[in-house]
This record gives structure tokens, sequence and C-alpha cells, in this order.
């Protein structure tokens, strides 16, 4: 059945560097916490607040393994929104997996946290 799997995470600077290592860890654990493989995602799409511009969330999981390749990416710039938590990238992974809507675990690490406090396990 095809469910998506929110996730969020914040970073501290707008460098590459630090963009493609919140991006891999954020969909790692989004996978791992959910026993999904790739060959269950049908597509992972990022947004970035407008203060993150140095690099592609999508890149940098290009960038930890070929296989995500296969996998479609997509990557768009959140709308501003006065108040809005700064520095953040969020996730949502379109999945086959067979799991209730209480059952799929969706992952807020950092100061993203304070998004969804309610999914937070």
């Amino acid at each position: 059945m095809l469910r998506g799997i929110r996730g969020a995470i914040t970073v501290a600077d707008n460098n590459k560097d630090e963009i493609f290592t919140a991006a891999q860890s954020l969909i790692s654990n989004m996978l791992s916490s959910n026993d999904l493989s790739l060959d269950n995602v049908g597509a992972i799409i990022f947004t970035s607040t407008n203060d993150l511009n140095a690099a592609f969330p999508t890149a940098g999981l290009r960038k930890m393994s070929a296989d995500f390749n296969l996998v479609p990416l997509f990557d768009a710039q959140e709308t501003f929104v006065e108040g809005s938590l700064p520095m953040c990238i969020r996730a949502l992974i379109l999945a086959d997996i067979d799991k209730k809507l209480d059952e799929i675990h969706h992952i807020y690490l950092g100061n993203a946290q304070k998004l969804r406090p309610d999914l937070v396990r």
C-alpha cells in the first residue's frame, strides 16, 4: 500500500557538507525506522527553507549511494512564512509499505522536533 513517511531536520549552517550530511541522516533514519529498502520507495521529495541554498539535499543522497540514482528525487523551496522554523530540511518518502498509518515512524531530528512533537518518539 502506498504510504507517505514524513521527516525533517535542521542544520546549523548553510553549507554543502552540512546539508548533505543532514539529508543523508534524515533519510537513513526514515528508511531504517520503517524497515524500508529502496526497492519499496517510489519517490523522495525534499523541501528546504529559503535560508538553505548552498546545496540540494538530493545531491547528498546521490553522493551517499549510487542506488539513489534509481529513485525519483525532487527538491523544492518552501514558501516563506513569518515565524517558521529556519534552516530546516523536510522530506516526504512515498513508499510501498505494509503498515497501518499509526505504525509508521515519522522522523523529526534536531530543532525540527518542534514541528510535530506529537510524532516524535
